[in-house]
């Protein structure tokens, strides 16, 4: 599915905005400041969670405008098909409420909806510092990857971390009541069980295919995933799984309470990740490496959501090119086009995109309107 049409009303800095899409190369230029990656995260709202800033609808809103907003798409398999409206808003009189879905003027029960139509895959600068920064950002990386492959993954995340909420509460509380905390630790076993092992069939997954890949222009990343379950391995019968995890968080509630938090868990996880040519972690690369890898990271991931859901994804690429030389930036460009993708690009220098030629459609972004 790509992205035919977009229109924006009282989105950031648009007043309103109506774009016939007409490539699968999008080209956005423009000074910084000027919109850009506003409109791919109105693009990146096109799939579950809260787009590419994880930004409030409060401060997405438009500053002066009706206090909500709205984001249209039509999305379609091939150019004469007759593509699917996609409208996702907040409601002006609802401020920070969650926000609508509609497919076709319908109302959908839940925005897990859009990954039945569209997968959006992203990297921002701000993701720059991933293999540096807290476990935190690694585990939300991994989940969104995880989530653009199997839909169900943010749901049990969501019930996951309301059980561990619930269990922390009653420790604090020092309410020892054995019936309840044991069906709370029941539900964090297999909730907990199931996130954990959706990671590791994901990086099971990407290393394939990180392994299969030819010559590239972007090292290879060797992964290495904690569960956060310290020294139990995950394998064998699921029930048999839950049933020691369930016994682990019984013994371990002294500590935990100790603690004032769950030492062990899903929350706990993290990804590894090294430069695998110089066996070196990717923390210790250098900046130009690590920005390699995360992109090598995101190709691998863009071709893992086609072979699982058989969807091309859509990809929300903001300054990905200024920081690579000229033949990186081509053999991108060249890798984007064979992998069948729609790609949606930034950057402040129309220059940086000369090597797409005529496959790309140039917009340049100035003060909150288009050309």
């Amino acid at each position: 599915m790509r992205v035919t049409g977009l229109g924006l009303v009282d989105f950031r800095n648009y007043e309103s905005l109506t774009l016939p899409v007409a490539s699968r190369f999008v080209v956005l230029h423009g000074d910084n400041g000027s919109g850009k990656t506003n409109l791919l995260e109105a693009l990146s709202l096109l799939s579950p969670g809260k787009g590419l800033r994880r930004a409030a609808y409060g401060e997405i809103a438009r500053g002066g405008g009706s206090g909500g907003f709205s984001v249209r798409a039509q999305v379609a398999a091939a150019v004469d098909d007759e593509p699917l409206d996609v409208l996702t808003l907040v409601r002006p009189d609802e401020g920070t409420a969650a926000r609508v879905l509609r497919l076709a003027g319908t109302v959908a029960r839940s925005v897990e909806e859009l990954l039945d139509h569209l997968r959006v895959v992203w990297l921002t600068p701000a993701m720059d510092g991933l293999f540096n920064g807290p476990a935190s950002e690694r585990r939300r990386f991994l989940d969104r990857m995880v989530l653009t492959v199997d839909p169900g993954h943010a749901r049990r995340a969501l019930d996951y971390e309301k059980a561990m909420r619930g269990r922390n509460r009653l420790l604090s509380e020092d309410r020892m009541d054995d019936r309840w905390l044991a069906g709370i630790e029941a539900q964090m076993a297999e909730l907990g069980l199931a996130i954990a092992l959706a990671r590791a069939d994901l990086v099971h997954r990407l290393r394939a295919l990180l392994d299969a890949a030819s010559a590239s222009p972007f090292p290879v990343a060797g992964l290495d995933l904690q569960s956060g379950y310290e020294d139990l391995e995950l394998a064998g019968p699921a029930v048999d799984l839950e049933d020691r995890v369930a016994e682990r968080l019984a013994r371990r509630r002294g500590v935990d309470r100790a603690a004032g938090r769950t030492l062990e868990g899903p929350h706990r996880g993290d990804l590894g990740v090294t430069h695998r040519a110089k066996a070196m972690p990717a923390a210790l690369s250098s900046t130009g490496e690590q920005k390699a890898l995360l992109i090598g990271l995101v190709l691998a991931h863009a071709r893992l959501v086609e072979a699982s859901s058989g969807m091309a994804p859509v990809l929300l690429l903001d300054e990905i090119a200024a920081h690579l030389d000229p033949g990186r930036r081509a053999a991108l460009f060249d890798i984007l086009d064979g992998l069948g993708v729609q790609s949606f690009l930034t950057g402040t220098d129309a220059a940086l995109f000369e090597a797409l030629g005529t496959r790309a459609q140039m917009l340049t972004v100035a003060h909150g309107a288009l050309k």
